[in-house]
């Protein structure tokens, strides 16, 4: 029995995370072939190139797309995505996938679903059924709708595309892929790895020993012209709290080149000698991080999925991830520098937190993959209303 053929685009350096579990799960499949494609700002050394990291992991990278326009407006961002229909629909057209894996909310991943779609190529999508601001709201609902096949996070988001109209037949409620790899973490907590020998990095590489924060902060589209003057406002609350810090670069979105000439003023200057920024790191070595520090910082999906399952402590900055359901491991600022030390600050001296499911268990890879291996790839919708 020839064995079908699972196409997964990852546009995105965190789209990996999301999605490695299901990776491994489908290159172990007797039933199905993982076919593996890299797009956009996951193939761009400025954001973290993602190639050397799945290919240590084991993946075969089956194709390329180079359609990241390096300018980070909206236009650009628009752009972007309609280089990417162009370019994946060759791709798959030549490559004749029997189904075709689109991840969350990214911009972006408006190209591999049109692509998809148009050519009648069944599409699955992980992630949606999620309400968030910025444009992501807007992109993950539009992917749902061009899917077929939806693995949802939660029981929230399966009731969501239900009321959506989604045929409740191909809703599946699997848990979100990466809480697997947190799950696998947990196993494993210390960290075994010096940061700053094995990912580099610029700054002052403060001790981390005694306790640190990550910071991981995205620019707002809807706000991204204020994006240096958020950033400012976190910058300032770090370099105030004096705690060390482990700060990653931020994500290509409308507004990044305003997040990092903020974070590049900033270090210029004033003496922030307690920081240490990074472009990029390994999934699991990046949870270690986070489950050994006092607290994550930001705008991040990370604060509100993978650190509500392993019981992180997390200050959520500014309106980005809006919506989202989210456990107690969270407190929401403003963009307000007193606002954020003073919820850092109640972070660390409060009593420390049990994990939380509301993303799912940490098998979430395995469920998709097994029914994948026995549902029907259809292309046409059935609407249940």
């Amino acid at each position: 029995m020839n064995k079908r053929k699972i196409c997964v685009v990852i546009t995105a350096r965190p789209s990996y995370s999301r999605v490695k579990s299901v990776l491994n799960a489908l290159k172990n499949s007797k039933s199905l072939e993982l076919q593996l494609i890299l797009a956009g700002s996951a193939l761009i050394s400025k954001y973290g190139n993602m190639v050397e990291i799945i290919e240590d992991d084991g993946f075969e990278i089956s194709a390329k797309v180079y359609n990241l326009l390096v300018v980070e407006n909206q236009t650009a961002m628009a752009k972007t995505t309609s280089i990417a229909i162009m370019e994946l629909s060759n791709v798959f057209f030549n490559m004749k996938p029997d189904a075709v894996m689109t991840i969350a909310d990214r911009y972006e991943t408006l190209g591999t679903s049109i692509a998809a779609a148009y050519q009648n190529i069944p599409l699955i999508h992980l992630q949606g059924g999620e309400v968030t601001g910025n444009i992501d709201e807007k992109v993950r609902h539009a992917n749902t709708k061009l899917a077929d096949i939806h693995f949802v996070s939660s029981k929230l988001a399966e009731n969501r595309l239900i009321k959506m109209g989604e045929n409740p037949h191909n809703v599946f409620n699997t848990g979100c892929p990466s809480v697997d790899i947190a799950r696998d973490v947990l196993t494993k907590p210390q960290i075994d790895f010096n940061i700053y020998d094995k990912y580099g990095g610029v700054g002052s590489k403060p001790n981390i020993d005694e306790g640190y924060l990550i910071v991981m902060q995205h620019p707002e589209t809807n706000e991204y012209k204020n994006a240096k003057k958020h950033i400012i406002e976190t910058l300032a609350a770090i370099h105030e709290l004096k705690i060390p810090t482990v700060w990653f670069w931020p994500n290509v979105d409308a507004g990044s080149d305003g997040t990092s000439s903020g974070i590049r003023f900033y270090r210029e200057n004033f003496d922030i000698n307690n920081v240490h920024f990074i472009k990029n790191i390994e999934p699991s070595d990046f949870l270690q991080l986070l489950i050994n520090s006092l607290c994550i910082v930001g705008n991040s999906s990370v604060a509100i999925r993978e650190c509500n399952f392993l019981g992180v402590k997390a200050v959520n900055v500014g309106k980005r991830q809006i919506g989202r359901q989210r456990g107690n491991n969270v407190i929401d600022v403003d963009y307000d520098k007193n606002q954020i030390i003073d919820a850092v600050n109640k972070q660390i001296e409060s009593e420390k937190l049990n994990g939380e499911q509301i993303y799912g268990d940490g098998y979430s890879g395995e469920r998709i993959v097994k029914i994948l291996e026995k549902i029907d790839f259809n292309y046409t919708k059935i609407l249940s209303y």
